[in-house]
Parts: structure tokens; sequence; C-alpha cells
């Protein structure tokens, strides 16, 4: 079977897992990533094929974790998961170990840090997607999803909980996505990063002036 042809069944079995997900980690996310994947890749280098594989499989795990309120965590989850697809289909175990690793690291909160060049390029592109437009579009979705307010920038973030009215897509900027730029961990990640940052950013300024009837 034709690497074209394998990473086609490995996409199928992949999507599989994402049925019933919500908006926000559905598999248009998995798509994205991969494709950013790759975009990182042709300029980082890497092997295209275990990133691809990697990039599909990333996320396979989160719907366990979902239904186990947390209790496991998406990344390790979806690590085992993954290699007993690649085994099944009679991947090289030597590069089903590299998809693995690279899955196993890519969680923003890991305690793992990715280390090979694959496994960061995975890290990167799944975090550029938490980002700018795109990262905008999906905070506001999750927070749809808990049912959270609008806006929220007049309350003290700090004292506000995840889940709650208050987990708006601008506590997630203040948590987590201004954060993200200075996490990047390639040359091509980080330039993606600032010009994607900037845009969220001047976006959260602009609704802050907007709630407050200044535009």
């Amino acid at each position: 079977m034709g690497t074209e042809s394998f990473t086609v069944l490995i996409r199928k079995e992949a999507e599989r897992f994402f049925n019933g997900v919500p908006g926000s980690h559905d598999w248009s996310h998995t798509e994205r990533v991969t494709a950013c994947a790759l975009r990182i890749a042709e300029k980082e280098g890497g092997d295209p094929e275990i990133v691809e594989l990697a990039a599909l499989l990333h996320d396979i795990g989160r719907k366990e974790e979902d239904v186990r309120n947390g209790e496991v965590c998406h990344a390790e989850q979806g690590a085992i998961i993954a290699r007993d697809i690649l085994n099944r289909h009679g991947y090289d175990r030597e590069r089903t170990e590299s998809v693995v690793n690279c899955i196993r690291t890519h969680r923003f909160r890991s305690g793992e840090q990715p280390e090979s060049l694959e496994a960061k390029i995975i890290y990167d592109a799944d975090k550029l997607d938490c980002i700018g437009a795109v990262g905008i579009g999906r905070a506001f979705l999750f927070a749809g999803e808990v049912g959270a307010t609008l806006h929220n920038s007049h309350v003290d973030i700090s004292q506000t909980q995840p889940y709650s009215r208050e987990d708006t897509a601008y506590r997630e900027y203040t948590v987590k996505l201004k954060h993200v730029k200075d996490r990047m961990l390639t040359e091509e990640g980080k330039k993606i990063a600032v010009d994607r940052h900037a845009y969220m950013t001047a976006y959260f300024k602009r609704l802050d002036r907007e709630t407050a009837g200044k535009e």
C-alpha cells in the first residue's frame, strides 16, 4: 500500500472518533492542524508522513477524556489508541513509536515536552489553531457550549471558574491564548504565531470597546 493510500486509510480511522464531539474540538480542528503541520514541515524539514499521521491521530483520545470528565489525558489516551491502530495495519514499529511520541507530547499542559522535530511541529500546529481568527472562533464556540456570557472584561478573571457562565472567550484569551505565541518551538511556528497573536489581541481590544459603547 502506497503512502498516500495509507494516510487516507488512517484519516478514515481517525475521523470516526469524532462522532458527537462538540464543535470547538471536532474533526475540522484535526483537518486544520494537519494542514498547518504540513505547512510547517515544508519549512522546517522533518518526516512528512510521520507529521501527517500524527496530526490526523493527535486528538483521537479527546472524546474519552470528555466522557470521563478529564480523568484521563486525551494525549496519553490518544497515543495508546494510535499505537493499536498503526500496529493493526502493519505500520513499521519504529515509525509507529515516532507517531505515538508526537501524540503523547502535543498537549498544552502535558508534563512531557516534544523533543523530535516532528513532535515540535505537531505541538506548534495544534497551538496555532488556538489563536488568530480561528482561535477566536473556537473560543466563542466553546463559550457557547458551556453557556457562557458574551464578554466579561469587567470581572476579575482570576476569580472565575472554567465551565461556568464566566468562562467566556475573553477569559480563554486572558488565561491561555495570549501566552501561546511565546511557547512556539519551531521558527516557522513562531512566525505564524506573531501575526495571529496580533490579530487576536486587536480583536479583543475592539470587543472591549464595543461592549462598553466606545466604538
